[in-house]
């Protein structure tokens, strides 16, 4: 009996009419076959996860408001495999939280949410970021943390974000940044911890309000020059304005500093300069050591 779907159909007609004349060797078939299916259908559910299924009442019920008075869409930790498509509905809300969930894609749609001051996107499984962020001009936070976004996934566009003063870029595989986030003329916070960055972005030289760059974990090379003091040689970076510190903090840099400088002094010539006029850069082990 040769294996196909034409033939299984014809043994279960024989079978439900009560025909008996099938062969013992046809019946074996029939049900191998059987269970060959059910073997591939089992593997084919098991491959794609489900997900959850959000209704615009399930939604509406996770509408809250928040101590400001901004209206919260707070849908994390939903086990979302897909962007929520009837949420279209709620977006006139000022903050969207969709973190903690399975998502792969971020739709063209995101550009509805024109009020949005706030997206909190982290841990799902992002692998690029839709031009139309660039739409939500009032965004003034966005969290892309704990992704898999690498350097092609993160558009230009997000340069187009002028009001934006916080950006998590944290955990993701950037091995560098958009040219366009020097626009971003308000960011006073960037994360680009757990990286694959190998230098430190020349575009944060523009950005006149920038006060943290946290740049923990990525492979930033330091060369290797056996006369500068090895405080330098650290692997965490924060990027930190004099004018966020505190009295007691700032002595202690300016302390340090002369330390490092009168060393150097007496050494070969040598400055490592990174990040711009009015930063200093600190040692996240200690909050007092100068590392410039």
């Amino acid at each position: 009996m040769e294996g196909s779907s034409t033939n299984l159909g014809r043994a279960f007609l024989c079978l439900r009419s009560g025909d008996c004349t099938l062969s013992v060797s046809a019946l074996i078939w029939v049900v191998d076959e059987l269970q060959y299916c059910m073997m591939a259908k089992g593997k084919k559910q098991s491959s794609e996860p489900k997900g959850r299924k959000i209704t615009l009442k399930m939604a509406k019920l996770a509408l809250k408001l928040t101590v400001d008075g901004k209206r919260r869409l707070d849908l994390s930790n939903m086990e979302l495999t897909t962007f929520p498509k009837c949420i279209l509905k709620l977006c006139d809300v000022d903050e969207l939280d969709l973190s903690r969930n399975l998502l792969k894609k971020i739709p063209d749609s995101i550009a509805k949410f024109v009020n949005l001051c706030f997206l909190d996107l982290h841990s799902n499984q992002l692998d690029q970021v839709p031009e139309a962020i660039g739409c939500l001009c009032n965004l003034y936070s966005l969290n892309l943390c704990n992704n898999c976004l690498s350097t092609v996934g993160l558009p230009n566009e997000i340069g187009l974000l002028r009001k934006l003063r916080s950006l998590n870029l944290g955990m993701n595989v950037l091995e560098s940044i958009p040219s366009s986030i020097a626009a971003l003329k308000e960011l006073r916070h960037l994360g680009l911890f757990n990286n694959q960055l190998t230098r430190v972005p020349e575009c944060l030289r523009n950005l006149p309000y920038l006060e943290t760059v946290n740049l923990k974990c990525n492979p930033i090379p330091f060369e290797d020059d056996k006369g500068i003091d090895p405080i330098q040689r650290v692997e965490c970076l924060y990027l930190v304005r004099e004018s966020s510190l505190c009295a007691c903090c700032l002595q202690k840099v300016k302390d340090n500093r002369q330390r490092v400088n009168s060393r150097l002094s007496r050494g070969p010539t040598h400055r490592k300069s990174i990040g711009h006029q009015g930063h200093i850069i600190l040692d996240k082990n200690s909050p007092g050591a100068l590392l410039q």
